[in-house]
């Protein structure tokens, strides 16, 4: 499958793979776990023939960013990645996707520089206590502590599984797509990065602390959710909608979690639709 990120750049001692495209408003893709920028493949190329400036880069510790084992991986820790590399960009607004962790990376710094944010989209993003889900929490609970020892068919039994919890369809995680998910962690450098970098991190603290002042936003805000999100129930999608002031929620039948995977053409139109809605937001 064609590589989307194109561009490699060291800020603050470490390495970041990353794509920006385009000369139009910036709109910023972050992804989640346990994924890379991979999952934005049917995306971003039509929004930058939009006319948008794209920047998708791999969070740290993900995909083709490197691995250090001494930096802070966790959502705060991606924050500071993320801003890293909008000042190396010349970026100050942009609009935000996110997916996943990447949807806390976003509640993060849109409640902390809400002028920074132009309108800001959350797909099947944690949220409150809602991560790690209870597969996470059993292999958190099995695994963490000596993962070291873990056979690599093991594990990668163990993250095939999880991967296909993530499509409302399971024949849609298979064959090169699957093979895409895995292809970061089948050295022991990628399992341990896995552990380490992903796992270790799965802590909805900051999520917590970050709810009270999600009633503060004032950009525009859309909600995407697949109705068959196992990891991320339509619970919380509803929530978000409550607490969000002037915050839409659109619900997608026959999409589980990684919603890019099963309904990319409805991603592709609500990303689109959203970017032209205009950036008005409250008062």
């Amino acid at each position: 499958m064609s590589e989307l990120l194109d561009s490699e750049v060291v800020l603050d001692g470490v390495r970041l793979a990353y794509r920006d495209r385009g000369a139009g408003e910036p709109v910023v893709f972050l992804h989640g776990t346990p994924s890379h920028s991979f999952i934005w493949r049917d995306i971003v190329p039509e929004v930058e023939w939009a006319g948008y400036r794209v920047v998708l880069f791999d969070l740290l510790g993900y995909g083709r960013s490197e691995r250090p084992l001494t930096r802070d991986t966790s959502v705060v820790g991606q924050v500071r990645v993320l801003e890293g590399l909008l000042r190396h960009l010349g970026i100050d607004r942009f609009s935000l996707v996110a997916h996943d962790i990447g949807g806390a990376v976003a509640q993060l710094l849109a409640t902390a520089h809400p002028r920074r944010v132009r309108r800001l989209m959350l797909v099947d993003t944690v949220s409150y206590d809602s991560w790690p889900s209870q597969t996470w929490r059993t292999i958190i609970r099995d695994h963490l502590p000596g993962y070291a020892a873990m056979p690599a068919r093991d594990f990668e039994e163990m993250l095939t599984g999880q991967l296909r919890m993530t499509v409302a369809d399971p024949d849609r995680m298979s064959g090169e797509v699957l093979e895409a998910y895995l292809a970061p962690h089948r050295s022991a450098l990628g399992r341990i990065s896995f552990f380490e970098h992903q796992v270790r991190h799965y802590d909805s603290s900051p999520t917590q602390r970050v709810a009270p002042a999600l009633a503060r936003l004032t950009m525009p805000v859309r909600l995407l959710w697949g109705a068959q999100d196992t990891w991320q129930p339509l619970a919380y999608a509803r929530r978000l909608a409550a607490d969000i002031p002037g915050s839409e929620l659109a619900v997608v039948d026959d999409g589980g979690h990684f919603l890019m995977e099963d309904q990319p053409a409805r991603v592709r139109g609500e990303v689109l639709d959203f970017l032209a809605s205009g950036d008005e937001g409250r008062p």
